[in-house]
């Protein structure tokens, strides 16, 4: 609290009626690219659209006020949404109030356990795959909104399969409708955009259209000018007993919500040139995600494409969250029954594009042009298991091939096997070292790399070899299987009367080989190549 109290005198000192007018003027920019998009989101997710209208208002005040930045706007998200519409067909809303309520309290934890960075972890093209992938989920939802067809399923595989038995009779006026709304957002002009967003404009257009015209077009339904509605948790009826079935869905809403929202703080505030305290952020969505399902309102996060809005718009402080919070509200009172006459299709062709403008094209383009095959495997398995399975399943996935195919690149053990070259030293040798070897070992030495060096060394013990030195600058790391096979090595060398010595030994791999009562394995350890074969050359000397 006390450093909460310190950075808002920091974001305040100085502020005056010209930086609240900036702060104003961002927040109604803000608010017109939101009022669309939380309609959209409200319904995507299984709710309706009052819903996203209730979770824009009540995140932009509390998450937006608590933020760990002064630039997030919070509010409903298609990722989001994505997770929630198979939530809400299994339990229905009252099943997604409470995850809902579930995950605010496990990012709360999360803020008090400062888990933040684990997001930095995550490769970015594990996190484009996800994005990927949930732009499918997001259109693949619409479908029926969008040609006026219905289907079954708790996902959206079963759902495409359920047209084989349902059939998918397209009603052309609903299709009208969310092909005007896709056509107006893709040629409205982007000098246009931070005036007057292309999605209020296109939806604006849906509407005066049908109410002017006869349609017959499934509508938003009815939006109600009040922050309590009836569909909404309440505190006496908070379903404990489907606790134990709602956790991992929870799991999954506070995983998504850490995600977005970090990210969201990093890109931004590389914008604005101020880091994003990442725990005072969990913080915030802990919050505002516990106290939404009150109000009747679904999960909310960080939203990039608002946030980067404000900033781009002039916004200065927090204030601007707040101010498009408010725009929201009277919108809500003021503009309520003509909101209500939307059709679908139209908020359906708002989400389709969105979807296709969520993907990172540019760096979905680089993967292939550039062949970089170990990105387009992440980025695929992700993408892939975003749509099959949940987001928490589809990360785990994404990292567990991360960290196999790290393992696979960095698994190779270069062995190279050379002969003593004598006119290379500064020094004289008594002996020729014909029968003496240098082994260049780099890489780590691993389980997967077992068995390797020393089927190599065999056959050089097999062609007389006498002594063998091992150069190990090259090994960074080195785990049982590897000094279990140093041993053999040792033994088996010693066993045909062959000198071992090792040089260039990290202290990594030197206090392993300590803990595992390795060093007396050999003939010697020495710092460089130099010495080692010196000590080789009093050995032989000796023998003679």
């Amino acid at each position: 609290m006390k450093g909460y109290i310190e950075d808002l005198k920091r974001e305040f000192y100085g502020y005056n009626a010209q930086k609240l007018m900036k702060d104003v003027l961002a927040g109604l920019t803000v608010a017109a690219v939101a009022l669309p998009l939380a309609l959209a989101f409200g319904v995507s997710s299984g709710a309706d659209a009052a819903a996203g209208m209730i979770t824009a208002i009540v995140a932009g005040i509390v998450i937006g006020g608590l933020s760990g930045g002064s630039y997030q706007i919070s509010g409903p998200t298609g990722a989001m949404s994505a997770i929630l519409i198979g939530l809400s067909v299994q339990y229905g809303l009252q099943g997604v109030f409470f995850a809902s309520f579930l995950s605010g309290i496990l990012l709360l934890l999360a803020s008090a356990f400062k888990v933040g960075k684990i997001v930095s972890f995550i490769p970015a093209s594990v996190v484009t795959g996800f994005t990927s992938g949930i732009a499918v989920i997001i259109a693949g939802g619409q479908i029926d909104n969008f040609f006026g067809t219905v289907s079954k399923g708790s996902n959206l595989i079963e759902k495409i399969a359920s047209y084989g038995t349902l059939g998918f009779p397209i009603h052309w006026q609903t299709v009208f409708f969310g092909l005007l709304v896709i056509g107006v957002m893709i040629i409205w002009p982007k000098k246009w955009q931070s005036v007057f967003p292309s999605s209020l404009a296109a939806i604006l257009l849906a509407l005066i259209i049908h109410v002017c015209l006869p349609f017959e077009v499934a509508e938003v339904g009815e939006i109600p000018s009040t922050l309590f509605p009836e569909v909404r948790l309440i505190p006496s009826q908070i379903p404990w007993d489907q606790m134990r079935n709602l956790v991992f869905p929870a799991i999954s809403i506070a995983a998504l919500g850490m995600i977005e929202s970090l990210l969201c703080g990093a890109s931004a505030g590389k914008m604005k040139h101020e880091p994003l305290r990442a725990d005072r952020e969990l913080f915030a969505q802990g919050i505002g995600n516990t106290i939404l399902p009150f109000f009747g309102g679904v999960p909310a996060t960080a939203a990039i494409a608002r946030t980067s809005v404000a900033i781009k718009a002039g916004g200065q402080t927090r204030v601007v969250s707040i101010v498009h919070s408010l725009v929201l509200l009277a919108s809500m009172f003021l503009l309520g029954p003509y909101m209500s006459k939307i059709p679908m299709a139209a908020l359906a062709g708002v989400l389709m594009t969105t979807a296709w403008r969520m993907n990172e094209w540019a760096e979905i383009h680089e993967m292939w042009k550039k062949k970089l095959k170990t990105n387009m495997i992440q980025f695929s398995v992700t993408m892939i298991a975003t749509i099959v399975f949940d987001l928490t399943i589809a990360i785990l996935i994404g990292l567990l091939f991360s960290c196999l195919l790290f393992v696979v690149n960095n698994a190779d053990l270069e062995i190279s096997i050379e002969d003593i070259d004598l006119k290379r030293l500064d020094r004289e040798l008594s002996c020729s070292h014909t029968k003496t070897k240098m082994v260049y070992l780099s890489g780590p030495m691993f389980f997967a790399t077992q068995g390797r060096v020393k089927k190599a060394l065999q056959e050089q013990v097999d062609e007389g070899v006498n002594a063998l030195i091992f150069s190990m600058r090259g090994v960074p790391t080195i785990d049982d299987s590897g000094l279990q096979e140093l041993k053999e090595i040792a033994q088996y060398c010693h066993e045909h009367h062959v000198y071992v010595i090792l040089c260039g030994v990290s202290r990594n791999v030197l206090t392993r080989m300590e803990r595992y009562e390795l060093l007396d394995t050999f003939d010697n350890i020495v710092w460089d190549a130099i010495n080692a074969l010196t000590f080789v050359d009093e050995l032989y000397r000796k023998e003679k």
